[in-house]
């Protein structure tokens, strides 16, 4: 009667022994696996600390730089981002490799993701390239009057993407970094001042030394003329009845146009004050 229960007791005692050791090993491999692994966390922990202290520091040095270079605030802002993104993402992956991650596979993935979005995102990329070779090498700037891609006008804004223009209809014009910054850019500003190119007649008896005499006396009385470098006035053809000047006054950008057509009005008013007469249209009418 007794013998029963005491064998069941003794089987009761038996699985409890073997669940305590099964528990006692578990918790010994628990414990080689902790201070196996703990030298790599704590690598791991120092590596990704001092790696950030580095980006830190490597961003701020370029900060500092392009500041001192004068570099447009928009770059620096977009230069410093992808640097320190970038830097990020490698600092990660070491930091998982260290772990024992095996990132064969994450960078391979990683690789052909980047592949993917440059092939859909191609023209921007392109944009995006020329807006950074823009704004580093500066051909214009921000008020520069300019000439580019078939289109005039005053440079308002210069994005990552794309520059606007405003043209001399009061008309804004936005045109892609990536065509600007491979094509032909005619930048009327760098320099400080512009030559207005004129071309008036005087009739074919006029005297040509008299008539140019008046013409820069004429041109130096306009306000918005600089005297240096000094008006000029050539002989430009000889024909048709007529005898062409070419008139070249200097002036400053804004002032162009001002300067394109009070400079005529001044000249034709000191010919005629002196006397010189203009071209008289002739036509020649054969009687058959």
């Amino acid at each position: 009667m007794y013998f029963p229960a005491i064998i069941e007791g003794m089987n009761y005692f038996l699985q409890i022994t073997d669940v305590t050791n099964s528990a006692g090993t578990y918790l010994e491999k628990l414990k080689d696996m902790a201070f196996g692994f703990a030298p790599k966390i704590i690598a791991a922990i120092l590596l990704y600390i001092v790696g950030a202290w580095l980006i830190k520091m490597l961003t701020s040095a370029l900060k500092r730089v392009m500041t001192t270079k004068q570099y447009d605030p928009s770059l620096q802002s977009f230069l410093i981002s992808f640097v320190r993104i970038s830097l990020l993402i490698l600092l990660l992956l070491a930091v998982a490799g260290q772990l024992g991650v095996n990132i064969t596979s994450f960078a391979a993935l990683l690789a052909g993701a980047g592949l993917a979005i440059g092939a859909a995102l191609n023209g921007s990329l392109g944009n995006l390239a020329g807006g950074v070779m823009i704004l580093v090498f500066k051909p214009f700037k921000v008020g520069d009057f300019i000439e580019a891609q078939g289109q005039t006008g005053q440079v308002t804004e210069m994005g990552i993407f794309s520059t606007g223009i405003l043209s001399p209809e009061n008309k804004l014009v936005y045109i892609p970094n990536g065509a600007l910054s491979t094509g032909v850019i005619s930048n009327y500003t760098a320099s400080g001042y512009l030559r207005v190119d004129l071309t008036m007649a005087i009739a074919v008896n006029q005297p040509i030394e008299k008539a140019r005499q008046i013409a820069i006396e004429a041109i130096q009385t306009h306000a918005k003329v600089l005297p240096s470098p000094a008006p000029e006035v050539h002989v430009n053809k000889v024909g048709d009845g007529m005898i062409t000047l070419a008139i070249r006054p200097y002036t400053k950008q804004p002032d162009y146009w001002d300067v394109y057509f009070g400079v005529q009005e001044l000249i034709k008013n000191a010919w005629d004050t002196a006397g010189v007469d203009g071209p008289v249209p002739t036509r020649i009418i054969l009687n058959k």
